[in-house]
């Protein structure tokens, strides 16, 4: 036999003795099988994070200190005006981390000159006051705008009655 002949009688012989081992198997249809069902825990809650709480700064509230109105070229001190001094010198005796600046204002009649005068002397009147109060001297400054800065541009009785005062500047 030839080569040839050999080889193809042993590949036909394979074939013989493999073919029975394959012959027929068990067929599992997909309705015979039962679902498998694995209850799933939860996942766990999330890690809280340990925070540290900042204190919360609270911003001090803004001083605000009400303007004293003078009468027509005085500076003296109206009754109805001594309580709100009072409310602003227990303000600042509060605070004592604020300085204020005092100014005196007129109305626009006078001189310059003499406008500068009573405007001093209405902020004197308030800063002694303040001190009288218990304010220390040391916060306290005043300056006389005369009737340089009116808080009423007009020119009659109610401009000028606004105009005749002393205002409480907050220094920063």
């Amino acid at each position: 036999m030839t080569r040839f002949n050999v080889l193809f009688l042993v590949l036909v012989l394979a074939l013989v003795m493999i073919l029975p081992a394959c012959a027929k198997k068990d067929v599992v249809e997909v309705q015979d099988i039962e679902p498998v069902v694995e209850e799933i825990a939860p996942p766990p809650p999330p890690l809280q994070e340990e925070v540290e709480e900042v204190p919360v700064i609270e911003e001090p509230e803004p001083v605000v200190l009400e303007d004293i109105f003078f009468d027509y070229d005085k500076f003296n001190i109206r009754d109805e005006y001594k309580g709100v001094l009072t409310a602003n010198a227990e303000m600042l005796l509060d605070r004592p981390e604020v300085t204020l600046l005092v100014e005196g204002h007129c109305d626009e009649r006078g001189t310059s000159e003499y406008n500068l005068a009573l405007g001093e002397k209405r902020a004197k009147a308030i800063l002694d006051f303040l001190v009288a109060y218990g304010v220390g001297a040391d916060r306290l400054s005043l300056v006389s705008y005369g009737e340089e800065k009116p808080f009423d541009g007009g020119h009659d009785e109610q401009a000028w009655a606004s105009n005749r005062r002393a205002h409480m500047a907050v220094k920063q």
